[in-house]
């Protein structure tokens, strides 16, 4: 969640600190805050709030360094303050951390115990403190941050100076990830590509357990057991420096107004358009006799999309289940069942957890990811990429619709191989998902419209969404939507369950927003809505031209595109992401970056 940049060289080290760190902002954004070496003595400068407050903070006391690290975060242990800010020092030690030490209470009140006293609520003082005294003898820093790794327990990235080891910053992994940077005469420490991608983009991720000591020579990498190691180098996408809004206001709308080209790419990857087909893919879904995907948020509700797919294309029975709650029940799982983690970052940290688990048991493994180099891409046996770029909008947009798409094209390379799905449907299906970016584009053309909604929709304070079939997982992302960005409580429900609960909310102050495509079950989900509509409830329909209008009042019409039903859910995303947006602007809430959320949350 929090964002680690740390840059070891020649040349000023502060700007490109805050150049970084306004990038990684997404991640983390409750305080911020650098440290640097300066004449040998270690300074800090930090601040509550968002990078602009730091900036403040370095214009009044500027630093001047070639070594310095720096942090943005999102408050896991103690209240988002200064005083809790990262960096985090303790005598010849500064430091900064991504992750959560779960045994810091211990650790702590040993440390108490010598005598050290603490100045702030957090997790990860503690390491700073315990590296201190580790260093105590002139021992040698890599062999005193080892002794202290094998204290911890829980996950982390860490970016560590020593006073008096001028030019050397310390990193190390467990849970959470970090990546060197090479340069010319300089080198790089980040929680991720797109943190050093403005200074290179060559970089080599640290495995498992990694630990590693640079100066502006180079990396001296170690192992979880201590062992010298080197990591390959890789080429990174120089995209991951061009994250930029560009003509729009925010980056959510960007991405929303993105997806037509995102869901284009990541259905390249599955699809020969050319030929009607579905691409072959390495598992053998012949041979599979179950799929378990594990997901968090988002994906969770996109994997939910899937399991409609997988069961009625390829009549292939599919679990979804949320990461969090996964291991924790003691699963059933048969041998031949291939668990599949759904993420956009590909280091969440429940999903990642559940993977591994998986794995343990001999399972065969598919992560389906954007981020092609995370850490789920490189444990799972299969790969399966989404390709949306890089994504900086806490609320998914573009991410979500990329995972639908690669799902639905996944669910019909399954049917296709298990026999369910003849060549003349595969070729209908395959044109039927070939159409969709341009009805994502047709869809887009709805913003006015939702625009309008949107503004009488700011008053309520209370929503409903109504799907069915798969349009019931996407009346939960809806929901969910609505409820991050603009902060209204909003719930999703399957559009028959509503006479069995629900409908007790109904009142003229409680809007339904109603996802209708003209399907099977489109006269259903009428006949329930013209049950909101009689109790007074407000009624937003979105639904084809096509389809008829319920009767009764109250009922707001919103013409969406008319699709084949498999891709009704990358369309219907369209108009849901939109409510929630406008929504959002209209009450000056933060869009891109709501409170108490980060984008990537690799901590449990």
């Amino acid at each position: 969640m929090c964002g680690i940049i740390g840059v070891t060289g020649t040349g000023p080290a502060i700007p490109r600190l805050i150049e970084s760190l306004k990038r990684l902002e997404y991640r983390g954004y409750d305080s911020a805050g650098v440290a640097a070496l300066v004449e040998g003595r270690i300074e800090r400068r930090r601040a509550k709030g968002k990078i602009a407050a730091l900036e403040a903070v370095l214009r009044a006391e500027p630093l001047s360094s070639t070594v310095g690290i720096g942090h943005t975060r999102w408050a896991t242990h103690g209240a988002p303050t200064t005083q809790n800010a990262h960096p985090h020092k303790a005598g010849r030690v500064t430091l900064v951390h991504n992750g959560i030490i779960e045994n810091f209470a211990d650790l702590k009140a040993e440390l108490e115990a010598f005598g050290n006293t603490f100045e702030s609520q957090t997790d990860t003082e503690v390491v700073a403190h315990l590296l201190d005294r580790a260093l105590g003898g002139g021992n040698d820093p890599v062999v005193a941050f080892k002794s202290v790794l094998d204290r911890l327990t829980g996950a982390y990235a860490l970016a560590v100076l020593i006073e008096g080891e001028d030019g050397m910053i310390l990193g190390a992994r467990r849970g959470s990830p970090l990546v060197v940077g090479w340069g010319e005469g300089e080198m790089y420490l980040g929680s991720d590509a797109l943190a050093v991608g403005p200074f290179t983009q060559t970089i080599s991720y640290l495995e498992e357990g990694d630990y590693v000591a640079l100066d502006r020579t180079g990396a001296r990498m170690f192992d979880v057991d201590g062992e010298p190691v080197e990591r390959q180098k890789v080429i990174v996408s120089a995209s991951a420096a061009q994250v930029e809004k560009g003509e729009y206001r925010h980056f959510m709308e960007k991405e929303i107004h993105e997806q037509p080209d995102s869901v284009q790419r990541t259905l390249s990857a599955y699809l020969d358009f050319v030929n009607g087909r579905a691409l072959k893919q390495d598992v053998d879904f012949k041979s599979i006799a179950r799929i378990q995907i594990v997901a968090c948020g988002t994906a969770f509700y996109a994997a939910q999309i899937g399991r409609y797919a997988f069961e009625k294309l390829a009549g292939l029975p599919c679990d979804v289940e949320i990461a969090s709650e996964f291991r924790y029940r003691s699963p059933a799982l048969m041998p031949d069942t291939l668990a599949v983690a759904v993420s956009q970052s590909g280091e969440t940290a429940d999903t990642l957890a559940c993977l591994t688990w998986c794995k343990g048991l001999g399972l065969p493994t598919a992560a389906l990811v954007n981020v092609h180099t995370s850490s789920m891409a490189r444990e799972s046996q299969y790969l399966w990429p989404t390709h949306a770029g890089p994504e900086i909008g806490v609320a998914s947009t573009k991410a979500f619709t990329a995972q639908v798409a690669a799902l639905l094209a996944l669910a019909v390379t399954a049917g296709v191989a298990r026999g369910r799905i003849s060549a003349d449907e595969e070729a209908r299906l395959v044109q039927a998902l070939f159409e969709s970016p341009r009805l994502i584009a047709e869809a887009l053309q709805m913003e006015d419209r939702m625009r309008d909604v949107a503004h009488d929709l700011s008053r309520a304070t209370d929503v409903l969404f109504l799907g069915r079939g798969a349009m019931f997982p996407l009346a939960m992302e809806g929901a969910l939507k609505l409820k991050e960005i603009s902060y209204i409580h909003a719930e999703g429900y399957a559009a028959g369950e509503l006479k069995h609960g629900p409908i007790a909310l109904i009142d003229e102050d409680t809007p339904t927003v109603a996802l209708a495509p003209l399907d099977d079950l489109f006269e259903k989900t009428a006949s329930n809505l013209q049950e909101v509509a009689a109790r007074g409830g407000p009624v937003v329909m979105i639904a084809p031209l096509s389809a008829p209008t319920p009767h009764g009042t109250g009922i707001t019409r919103i013409e969406a595109p008319d699709c084949h039903p498999l891709i009704a859910p990358l369309v219907y995303a369209i108009p849901v992401q939109m409510l929630a947006y406008f929504t959002a602007v209209h009450k000056g809430t933060d869009v891109d970056q709501p409170r108490n959320l980060a984008k990537s949350v690799t901590v449990e």
